[in-house]
């Protein structure tokens, strides 16, 4: 087992790779939003953003450190396929190059003038040198610990708590009236605010680097793994529901500066009420470190995994091709990666999640095969609607059916269908055998051949 500082560091690193400049947008948002509903927003937020992540992280410990042995327990091919979609979701596609687009914007934009603000050659320069410095700290992985968990977070987390701090002590206003939305369902709303982080996806590609990093000091065992990787995912969940508490409150008495579109601007305009133009320049500073941090972090468990899957590629050249690919779509803008991107993520995310809680109920119950095959075909049916439905695609009759479906309108229409695949899948394994016939198959086949 690690030492408790050793398991600190890692779960800083955890932490840093996590809180990218979503994590730090969107809360406040939500605050301003739910108002005087503030409270069950958040811990509906907390749930997604903070609650699913770490048991990604903890279910990629158990199930031997990476997302093709979870995603393999349903089939080979679902097993490759899967974990591809995932990687290049929170990669090249839109992850990564969302980083340095972000970073552009709220760190270096609004100490651009108007002209230079709106031409193409800041963006593309900025992220030139923004995705060299992340190839540069990618080279290393096994360096990762030491340069994320031990320099960047300190300096991130200084950042931040300078600007809370005075929010804290100096508030702004009170908690105003809610908006519409979260007037009567504050909590569920909340709950899918928390998608937007991303969060879950990311702790299935970032789960392989903490059990590296675990690993890389000495520990072997499966069971030391995942017991360092529970007290790392402990250490990054308290720090994340903390600051995501401090940020929503922070947004929720931002109402008397006015209404803002994004996250981003309320931030903006309450660190130039409390600290003038250094807080601009503070908030810039702390969103460039959050956006390099996780964009190193999804190159490096990208390239791990990438490099491993076509092994014509090494890890070096695949970092070098995810950093050119993340530059050439970041230069498209931040707006029109988060349009294609979202519904994306609806489609994608109910997956990840179902596949997250069986993988962890697998480790107590023994979950068989047709269990997983039912439930995430049950996820899956209403998912990809969900997203054609995002995209705009009209659906006409299948539309009005999916309403009926219990807790669609919320936006979870997938959990009753995941639940009956599951059940369905159980009750085929009980009556057929499931598993047990399809191993006594397996053994014959090899006996007579």
């Amino acid at each position: 087992m690690l030492s408790k500082r050793e398991s600190f560091v890692i779960g800083l690193m955890l932490f840093a790779l996590f809180f990218g400049a979503g994590n730090m947008i969107f809360p406040p948002a939500l605050g301003q939003a739910a108002g005087s509903n503030l409270w069950p927003a958040l811990i509906g937020f907390i749930i997604t953003g903070v609650g699913l992540p770490l048991l990604g992280v903890i279910a990629v410990g158990v199930s031997g450190g990476n997302l093709q042995a979870m995603a393999g327990k349903v089939h080979p091919v679902f097993g490759v396929i899967f974990p591809t979609i995932v990687y290049l979701a929170i990669g090249p596609m839109f992850g990564i190059p969302r980083t340095g687009t972000v970073a552009f914007e709220m760190g270096a934009s609004p100490f651009l003038s108007e002209g230079l603000r709106e031409g193409v050659w800041p963006l593309f320069l900025y992220t030139v040198i923004f995705f060299g410095l992340t190839f540069w700290l990618a080279l290393n992985p096994s360096k990762l610990v030491g340069r994320i968990g031990k320099i960047l977070t300190p300096v991130l987390l200084a950042l931040i708590v300078m600007l809370l701090i005075k929010s804290w002590l100096d508030p702004i206003g009170g908690l105003a009236k809610p908006v519409e939305a979260y007037e009567s369902t504050p909590f569920v709303n909340g709950f899918l605010e928390g998608y937007l982080t991303m969060d879950t996806l990311g702790a299935l590609v970032f789960g392989i680097v903490v059990i590296n990093a675990i690993r890389d000091r000495g520990v072997t065992g499966s069971r030391d793994v995942a017991r360092n990787a529970i007290r790392a995912a402990v250490v990054a969940g308290v720090g994340l529901a903390f600051f995501y508490l401090v940020l929503g409150y922070l947004g929720g008495t931002s109402a008397v500066l006015g209404e803002s579109d994004n996250g981003a601007q309320i931030l903006a305009r309450v660190s130039h009420e409390l600290f003038g133009p250094v807080g601009v320049l503070l908030l810039g500073s702390a969103v460039t470190i959050a956006c390099l941090t996780t964009s190193v972090g999804l190159v490096t468990a990208a390239s791990l995994f990438f490099s491993r899957l076509l092994r014509v590629l090494s890890y070096n050249q695949v970092a070098l091709a995810l950093c050119l690919v993340s530059l050439g779509v970041a230069n498209l803008g931040l707006t029109q990666i988060i349009t294609i991107s979202v519904p994306v993520l609806v489609a994608v995310y109910p997956i990840a999640i179902v596949l997250i809680i069986l993988t962890l109920l697998d480790q107590v119950l023994s979950v068989r095969t047709p269990v997983f095959v039912g439930a995430l075909v049950g996820t899956a049916l209403i998912s990809l609607f969900d997203g054609l439905a995002a995209f705009h695609v009209p659906l006409g009759v299948w539309g009005q059916w999916l309403a009926l479906i219990p807790l669609q309108p919320e936006g979870i229409g997938w959990l009753f269908p995941a639940l009956i695949g599951g059940i369905i899948g159980a009750m085929w394994n009980l009556f057929t055998g499931g598993d047990a016939a399809v191993k006594k198959r397996t053994v014959t086949n090899g006996k007579n051949s």
